[in-house]
């Protein structure tokens, strides 16, 4: 093989890939075309074949599924054991990653590449894990079956009315370095089937009029084939490019649309469609871009993609032969392009070049339409004579100078004056003022300093060559600055796009609805293209923008619901003054951008608009999902709060309720039988009950006021004295309470009743959680600008991983198997109340100053300002 030219290098980017590839291991992958071709008994015979001529070879996974001739292959082969996993009560025998990247054999033996893998390991997929292998240098060999690839699955489904559930992307079959197909004819596959070497005889019944029917199994075979035939034809096409090869090979079927200016620029496209889908070959369209057509082809364009098509764009001013480098880049078969049409021949130069210079290509020329399309409604505005008239005045103002100066500027002179304003002029306004100044500067120059002045005659045969050099020179140069000013033009305005873009992005980053989202985008869109209004799609359809039509409606509705441009400038629904872009996502469209611009606007602005699009449909899905979401978890909450509710009620209730019911049968059933005592007691009992009732409802109706924020917290000063023993009264259990209130902390500035509850709760908590008998202390102390109160118990304290949870609603600390009674609202109502009157309250435990060996204790700290 000869070495590459210059001219003809290899792809940097092919070996790049070859570079990084270096030190990695090799895959196989075993494709079958459907379960029980044999795909594992293929690999594990191939595996012995190496296994015999010396390879390491370890089984790192294989699944026989009780079918005896894949055991045999299997039998002396080295095997990695598996690692066991528990999960729900069961245990799972998976592969083991972490021994075989220890073990780092020659070949790696791992079966059925789709597999997910049980909660806990390392990857979530097996073939994750097999990449990680991959990454370490070890070979691998492994298995698949056509119908677990991800862009299949729909397929599949339609197919075979089967929903694969373990499925895997297809960029994993692109990693392999070789693929095996695997493949039986239909009715032979069947017939291993009914001979019980595939499945159990009563699954395979069940199969054969299933999953394995006769087409479903033709229509997975092919798409094997075509898999296989496209990894084949990836490979092809990255040894062309990394060794130079000037393509095409004819070793597949690619089509490319060559997309020019022009009435056939559609049917171009569409003749390359059809010619694609006759071949089953991809396509796709390259153009040219240049800033004064790139809205003539954009329709062209959107109808490439439409189609299933790609676009590949170009700046290069050489046409050809960045059109044969996308060629052969891309492997071509077929060309399609335009005649051409006009009256001058050059306009028709590139289909004949390409039928004289590109020999290795199937040249395919489109007729002329055979009837014009009527005129687009929006015109394009007609062409600026201001540049011109610069340009002539300054031409004039130039001839006036230099005849002025003409004793002192030899007339030879004036031709560089000229030219570099021809320069000038073509840089800042383009090529066609460029040419005029070129013409006007050749008249000029001509009659007012060549001699004969005055005449256009030229009589010095050395000015009729200057002048005439003059004339080339200036042209040329006015052309080149003319197309190096539109491709600088076409530049910036593709850098300022993409400022655009991360600027939006940014923004779009930190909206937190749809108004504001909305607000975001209608201002980006305004700023490229006027008026702009976003529209997203509620439950009952899009909404109807003010100040549209029916035709803006019309082409909203058709957006919206097809998921293409339509409007201004498009082929769909072109009468419409507005121009709309889908916003679509994965899940499906969910709005529109409409914009309404003056003129058709230009393809870079189009390209900005529909990445615009791109995005704001991203940003609105993660609203919708995050309000989603938040709502879920909402829900969830609500229904965490409400069962805690529901169990608080029936334990809390209940047994007051039974206590009630029982003392009141007594006493209406033996009342006049029962001792003096005896009725007190049970008269007592009801009394204790139902103030018990008393409070759990009262505590429910106060979480319930400070939800809905019915409790207003007054501030003002109050003593704390009074306050803690009020409070120590109304919990009789608390009776034996020491209280500690120094002088320097006497005074808080609160609410005095929502204190004194704070108060009943925290002690009644200390009572419910200490030990029968247990010491309670109450005990302030100053804190600067505040007072710190103190609730001090010698209970069982509360484990450090509760600690950031004791102040929530319905929670109560489980201590071994038994929790205490309650309804868990105690501490969170102390909470609200405290925090309404600006304090803060915490929880400690263990108690530092308590012994080590005894209960922890629990100290709870509410912190209020002073008056």
């Amino acid at each position: 093989m000869g070495s590459a030219s210059p001219e003809n290098r290899p792809d940097p980017d092919a070996l790049l890939v070859r570079a990084n590839s270096d030190g990695r291991g090799q895959l196989k992958i075993f494709l079958g075309a459907a379960p029980g071709v044999g795909k594992t008994w293929e690999m594990l015979a191939a595996a012995r074949r190496r296994f015999e001529t010396g390879t390491d070879v370890v089984v790192g996974l294989v699944e026989t599924h009780g079918r005896a001739e894949t055991a045999e292959q299997l039998a002396d082969l080295p095997v990695l054991p598996r690692r066991i996993v528990p999960y729900r009560g069961r245990l799972l025998e998976e592969f083991d990653l972490d021994a075989a990247l220890k073990r780092r054999p020659a070949l790696l033996l791992v079966d059925e590449l789709a597999h997910a893998n049980a909660p806990g390991l390392r990857h979530a997929k097996r073939w994750q894990d097999v990449a990680a292998l991959l990454e370490a240098g070890i070979n691998v060999w492994t298995t698949l079956n056509v119908q677990h690839l991800e862009s299949l699955n729909d397929q599949v489904a339609r197919i075979t009315g089967i929903r694969v559930a373990e499925t895997l992307p297809d960029t994993v079959l692109g990693l392999a370095d070789d693929i095996e197909l695997i493949d039986l004819p239909p009715e032979e596959l069947r017939t291993r089937l009914k001979q019980g070497l595939v499945y159990r005889p009563d699954v395979a019944r069940r199969a054969l009029g299933g999953f394995f029917r006769p087409g479903n199994l033709a229509a997975l075979r092919e798409m094997a084939l075509r898999r296989v035939a496209q990894h084949v034809d990836r490979d092809i096409a990255a040894y062309m490019r990394a060794q130079a090869i000037a393509g095409p090979w004819p070793a597949a079927e690619r089509v490319m649309a060559v997309v020019e200016a022009g009435e056939a620029a559609e049917q171009v496209v569409r003749h390359a469609s059809r010619l694609a889908e006759a071949l089953r070959a991809p396509f796709f369209a390259f153009h040219a871009e240049r800033a004064a057509t790139g809205m003539a082809v954009q329709p062209a364009l959107d109808l490439a993609i439409q189609l299933g098509g790609t676009v590949e764009t170009t700046t290069n001013a050489d046409v050809f032969a960045a059109l044969l480098d996308a060629a052969a880049r891309q492997n071509v078969a077929h060309i399609v392009i335009a005649r051409g049409r006009g009256r001058w021949r050059w306009r028709r130069g590139l289909a004949s070049r390409l039928a004289r210079g590109a020999r290795a290509y199937a040249l395919h020329v489109v007729p002329d339409p055979a009837a014009s399309r009527p005129a687009p409604p929006h015109r394009a505005p007609p062409p600026k004579l201001m540049p011109f008239g610069i340009s002539l005045g300054i031409m004039i103002l130039t001839t006036i100078g230099g005849f002025a100066l003409r004793g002192v500027l030899p007339a030879e002179a004036m031709g560089y004056v000229f030219t570099a304003i021809v320069v000038g002029m073509a840089s800042l306004y383009g090529r066609s003022v460029g040419i005029f100044a070129a013409l006007t500067g050749f008249v000029l120059w001509n009659f007012f300093f060549l001699p004969p002045i005055y005449t256009l005659s030229v009589t010095n045969p050395r000015d009729v060559t200057a002048l005439f050099a003059f004339l080339v020179v200036g042209v040329l140069t006015g052309s080149l600055a003319g197309r190096v000013r539109a491709e600088a033009e076409t530049a910036r305005t593709r850098i300022e796009a993409l400022r655009r873009i991360t600027l939006f992005g940014r923004a779009l980053a930190q909206v937190s609805d749809e108004a504001g989202l909305a607000a975001v985008v209608e201002a980006e869109a305004r700023a490229l293209a006027g008026e702009a209004v976003l529209l997203l799609a509620r439950d009952d359809g899009l909404p109807r923008a003010g100040g549209f039509d029916e035709a803006a409606v019309a082409a909203a509705e058709f957006a919206w619901r097809n998921r293409v441009a339509t409007g201004m400038g498009t082929t769909t629904l072109p009468a419409s003054a507005w121009r709309f872009q889908p916003l679509a996502t994965e899940a499906g469209a969910i709005g529109v951008l409409g914009v309404r611009p003056e003129t058709p606007p230009a393809e870079p602005v189009i390209q900005t608009l529909s990445a615009l699009a791109d995005q704001a449909a991203l940003a609105a899905e993660r609203l919708r999902l995050a309000t989603s979401a938040a709502e879920a978890r909402a829900h969830e909450s609500t229904q965490r709060l409400r069962t805690a509710l529901l169990s608080s009620l029936s334990h809390d209730l209940r047994t007051p309720l039974t206590a009630i019911r029982g003392a009141a049968e007594t006493l209406a059933e033996a009342d006049g039988e029962l001792p003096e005592a005896t009725r007190r007691d049970l008269l007592a009992s009801i009394v204790e009950d139902v103030g018990r009732m008393t409070r759990f409802l009262a505590n429910i109706t106060g979480m319930a006021r400070i939800e809905t924020g019915e409790i207003v917290a007054r501030h003002e000063k109050v003593d704390l004295a009074p306050v803690v023993e009020h409070a120590v009264a109304r919990v009789k259990e608390a009776f034996h309470t020491a209280v500690n209130i120094p002088e320097d902390a006497a005074t808080v500035r609160a609410d005095p009743a929502l204190l004194e509850q704070v108060l009943v709760n925290l002690l009644e908590n200390a009572v419910k959680y200490g030990p029968e008998g247990g010491a309670i202390s109450v005990f302030a102390r100053s804190a600067g600008d505040s007072v710190v109160l103190s609730v001090a118990d010698e209970g069982v304290g509360i484990p450090p991983e509760d600690l950031p949870h004791v102040f929530d609603s319905f929670f109560r600390v489980v201590r071994g198997d038994r929790v205490a009674p309650g309804t868990g609202l105690g501490l969170a109502i102390a909470r609200a109340f405290v925090e309404a009157m600006g304090g803060t309250i915490a929880a400690e435990s263990p108690r530092r100053d308590l012994p080590a060996d005894g209960l922890p204790g629990t100290i709870i700290r509410v912190e209020l300002p002073v008056p």
